[in-house]
């Protein structure tokens, strides 16, 4: 359940927001809400893949150029950074919006679909915004308009980070908020605190949901590499197979999340999406190869849970007489949301979207990049609904797939939580 909040708890809320107006917020997101749309719509007819958004960025400096921001181009090979610095002395929040398309090919019929493509891993394919960070982008853009016009009366710098490459960076490249911190977005501005909304296709429009603590999992990649002996097929007692092996590890892993780890705890996930081994029917190969992802909320239970699957593919594979060497990957971290920050904004949340709308949810199993700026300053991510009201969400096209879709009018909401999350903050920590 969402925690009520008391009477005088209320009260201290509103009293502390005093400074933000909810109803001029919301009538200045309405002003600009059929622009918000117009760059939706562009960003998503031309989407780029991750580390390749150049005209995507291009567009972006533009608009916040336009807006007289102190604007820096090129920030993590394509991102851009625009700095508002309020006309009162404060502190320092930031706004996150990613800005990467996938390798998707659209299927939805909307007049601006997609009809781009690009090439990834060596191939050429769709490219597609099938994870809605077209709308972020648009959303960000909308809140640094209305944001820019109160500069004079702002205690303190709104920094307005459009991330590229959150959905990973090429192989063989470095990307995403992981670069973006390592460049010192977060300490060259000063940043005391992270804001990111991620929009929802199967929440209903004008509702949004958060969770304090874990809100989106760890998630780390890993390889096993089963060596045998090869042989005949018609005589396995004289080799080592490898893929009875690796059919075994791959139960083995299952009995770790369903067995040895404390679910009520948190949730956990270990899945192998790819096995890879042999050329013929009647030959066992010297080697097979698995690979996978492991999603974890906990980061005593990731910790245990790299051990369990490094002992367990190893002892499964020495019990027939085979090798297996475990390789787990760095990730993203989890995604966390300040539990004392997401107490300050929930007010912020209530007040704009309004209290019956807002919703706490369990955590959700996928991945967020927006996680490397939340282990480094305060932070809180939110999910807005982009879902037509009269949609089932059973029946709403998911992310990543090619008939996702959002409803444009829930755009002016992400407009809103955008400004009024940063100006209840620094009015709350630093204004007077």
């Amino acid at each position: 359940m969402r925690p009520v909040l008391t009477p005088f708890a209320l009260l201290l809320a509103l009293s502390l927001t005093a400074q933000t107006n909810y109803s001029s917020t919301a009538d200045a997101a309405a002003t600009i809400e059929d622009r918000v749309i117009e760059w939706r719509h562009h960003v998503h007819q031309y989407p780029e893949l991750s580390n390749r958004e150049y005209e995507t960025g291009k567009y972006i400096a533009d608009h916040l150029e336009s807006l007289g921001l102190e604007v820096h181009r090129n920030v993590a090979h394509t991102g851009v950074v625009g700095v508002l610095r309020g006309g009162k002395p404060g502190g320092v929040v930031a706004l996150r919006a990613d800005i990467d398309a996938l390798p998707v090919t659209e299927r939805a019929e909307i007049p601006y679909a997609s009809k781009a493509k690009g090439e990834y891993r060596g191939e050429e394919v769709g490219v597609m915004h099938a994870c809605g960070h077209d709308t972020h982008v648009a959303m960000l853009m909308g809140a640094a308009e209305v944001l820019t016009r109160q500069k004079a009366d702002i205690p303190g710098t709104i920094v307005f980070l459009f991330q590229p490459a959150e959905e990973g960076a090429p192989e063989g490249e470095e990307g995403g908020a992981e670069l973006m911190v390592k460049e010192g977005v977060l300490k060259d501005y000063g940043v005391e605190a992270a804001f990111g909304i991620h929009i929802n296709s199967q929440t209903p429009i004008g509702h949004v949901n958060y969770k304090p603590g874990g809100a989106m999992a760890a998630s780390n990649s890993f390889t096993i590499t089963v060596k045998g002996k090869q042989a005949h097929g018609s005589a396995p007692w004289s080799g080592v197979d490898p893929i009875t092996a690796a059919a075994q590890i791959v139960t083995g892993l299952q009995m770790i999340v369903a067995r040895q780890t404390e679910l009520t705890k948190e949730p956990a996930i270990i899945s192998v999406g790819k096995i890879q081994g042999g050329v013929r029917n009647n030959i066992i190969p010297e080697e097979v190869t698995m690979i996978g992802t492991i999603r974890t909320l906990d980061e005593d239970m990731k910790a245990e849970i790299f051990d369990r699957i490094r002992q367990t593919a190893t002892n499964i594979a020495a019990s027939s007489g085979a090798e297996a060497e475990v390789v787990i990957n760095d990730g993203y971290p989890v995604t966390y949301n300040d539990p004392a920050m997401t107490d300050r904004m929930l007010p912020t949340l209530e007040a704009t979207m309004g209290a019956e709308n807002v919703h706490l949810v369990r955590p959700i199993t996928g991945a967020e990049d927006f996680s490397f700026f939340a282990r480094e300053v305060p932070s809180l991510f939110v999910f807005l609904g982009g879902m037509d009201p009269s949609m089932d969400p059973a029946d709403a096209p998911g992310h990543h797939t090619p008939d996702f879709v959002v409803d444009d009018r829930g755009l002016k909401y992400g407009v809103q939580l955008y400004t009024n999350l940063a100006l209840d903050y620094l009015h709350k920590e630093h204004g007077k």
